[in-house]
């Protein structure tokens, strides 16, 4: 990556950086073939097909929406966060950003996106995170990988191996100037949203994220609204 972690951090915090990649979308919900509202701390799993519009929305203002991508022909193919930051040459996803695989194929680009910057370093939160970031007693807390683990049980195509790095939509990871990631209050509001378009046909799997320990939800986990169009 030819940008240092301080002048990717210094555009992606820029106040008209920030603005420009702030991208409405002109899609009507009321015409969505599909469209749930997912509850605070629940998993989610479905298939979007090539062509297919995502929308994740934040109802209620910064909840992080952890999500990975498969490709639904091999799921050992998946997002891959370096290939991706390597070809975009910025830390943070917004408009215009292209989600790669591990094989270096397209999987997703972002089209729309009213928040503005989402995470890819942040990793998951897990009951081992959870006890080495915050105290022992929070091992058993809800966690995203559970959420993720139990939603691949149902499914039958994705299992323990296959969890990997992971998109934090909505969430605020900054890069410090020593290279240290810092969880902080979010930067997303009550109706942003952000889309993707299917590159291939994919697996989406999401854990609607309960974390209590840190401010990534505002210390309050809430839901999210899911809308694909054809």
């Amino acid at each position: 990556m030819n940008l240092s972690a301080d002048q990717s951090l210094n555009q992606s915090l820029n106040p008209a950086s920030l603005s420009q990649s702030l991208t409405a979308s002109d899609k009507d919900p009321a015409l969505a073939a599909y469209r749930e509202t997912l509850a605070a701390g629940e998993p989610w799993l479905k298939e979007l097909k090539a062509g297919q519009t995502l929308r994740i929305h934040d109802l209620e203002g910064n909840q992080a929406v952890d999500t990975l991508f498969y490709s639904a022909a091999q799921p050992r193919e998946r997002y891959d966060v370096q290939r991706t930051l390597r070809r975009q040459q910025s830390i943070y996803l917004t408009t215009g950003t292209v989600l790669y695989s591990n094989l270096g194929n397209p999987m997703l680009t972002i089209v729309a996106d009213t928040c503005g910057r989402h995470d890819t370093l942040g990793g998951a939160c897990a009951q081992e995170s959870n006890v080495v970031r915050y105290a022992l007693e929070k091992r058993y807390m809800h966690s995203c990988r559970d959420n993720y683990l139990c939603a691949c049980a149902h499914d039958g195509r994705l299992s323990k191996r296959d969890i990997s790095a992971n998109v934090n939509f909505f969430m605020n990871v900054p890069v410090t100037a020593s290279g240290g990631l810092s969880f902080e209050d979010g930067i997303s509001a009550p109706g942003k949203y952000v889309e993707l378009r299917a590159e291939m046909d994919v697996i989406v799997l999401i854990s609607n994220c309960p974390q209590l320990n840190n401010p990534c939800n505002a210390y309050n986990p809430t839901p999210a609204e899911l809308l694909i169009w054809d």
